[in-house]
């Protein structure tokens, strides 16, 4: 019993160092998340969603909250699509990273989008994948004022 069990664990144990491998995150990795989520943020702001598509990660997924309490999900061709109608026009808002944490390849970032009739906060994940940032997913509440 013991042996199948170690068996089974003896692998985990030995990829687990690969994993930890990354170390802690450096300045320039923190650069490179703003500068990853300010392409985002410009995109909400200019309705452009050829920068939307340089910070996400295409399989990315846009989770919420729905009025009736269930579960909400976008595609990233979904939301793009919401985009159209709009496309190149400045909306009128304050956006801002409110806040970053970052551990080895792994950063989580919260954005505050304050427009004039409703206010958004974003949490968006991000992986270091290649030497790149990109946001692998976010989830997003929003309120009228």
């Amino acid at each position: 019993m013991l042996r199948s069990v170690f068996a089974f664990i003896a692998p985990l144990l030995c990829a687990f160092p690969m994993i930890l491998s990354a170390g802690p995150a450096d300045n320039t990795d923190e650069a490179a998340i703003r500068e990853t989520v300010q392409e985002y943020l410009h995109g909400l702001k200019f309705n452009d969603v050829e920068s939307l598509k340089k910070a996400f990660y295409p399989e990315a997924k846009l989770f919420f909250v729905k009025k009736n309490g269930q579960l909400g999900q976008l595609t990233q061709e979904q939301w793009y699509g919401g985009f159209k109608g709009s496309a190149g026009k400045e909306e009128q808002g304050e956006l801002q990273i409110a806040a970053l944490d970052v551990t080895g390849t792994i950063a989580s970032v919260k954005v505050e989008e304050d427009y004039p009739t409703s206010h958004y906060t974003d949490y968006v994940s991000l992986l270091k994948l290649n030497g790149e940032w990109k946001i692998v997913n976010k989830v997003f509440y929003a309120r009228k004022k």
